[in-house]
């Protein structure tokens, strides 16, 4: 039959297997077949004699799959924007944040207009335009489509 190791007693040897039958068998020391100690949780091979397990041995633990599940796909994002449109925006006049009302962020948006009026805004808001044109542009098309769908 097989079961699994509930418990151990490291001192005694004594434990508990749970079987694939619901029946709880204790065994001692002795009823180890193997070398090495029983674990909590081990899936194990034993023959019965009156609620007792002898002879248990541990089953091999299944190797991992040499190829990995495929993940599953949920359906496709789409969006009605697309992301080299956004890039140039961004490049070209993303210092006024057209391309983040263009996407739909519109606070941000509002942020970058305040910030281009002066001098020290630019300086924030140009660079961070450019970021931002790197970024839709090294963004994958799920990526941007999952981001910035409406």
């Amino acid at each position: 039959m097989r079961g699994q190791v509930l418990g151990v007693d490291v001192r005694t040897g004594a434990g508990l297997v749970a079987g694939d039958d619901g029946v709880r068998y204790t065994f001692g020391q002795e009823d180890w077949a193997q070398r090495g100690e029983p674990t909590i949780g081990q899936t194990v091979d034993f023959e019965i004699a009156d609620r007792r397990a002898l002879n248990i041995f541990p089953l091999p633990v299944a190797a991992p799959s040499a190829i990995p599940a495929a993940p599953v796909a949920g359906p496709a994002a789409t969006n009605d924007r697309n992301k080299y449109v956004a890039a140039l925006l961004a490049f070209f006049i993303g210092t006024l944040g057209i391309h983040r009302f263009y996407l739909g962020r519109n606070g941000s948006a509002v942020l970058m207009l305040i910030l281009s009026v002066t001098l020290i805004g630019l300086v924030i808001s140009a660079p961070w335009a450019l970021i931002d044109a790197v970024r839709y542009l090294m963004m994958s098309d799920d990526e941007f489509a999952r981001r910035y769908s409406r």
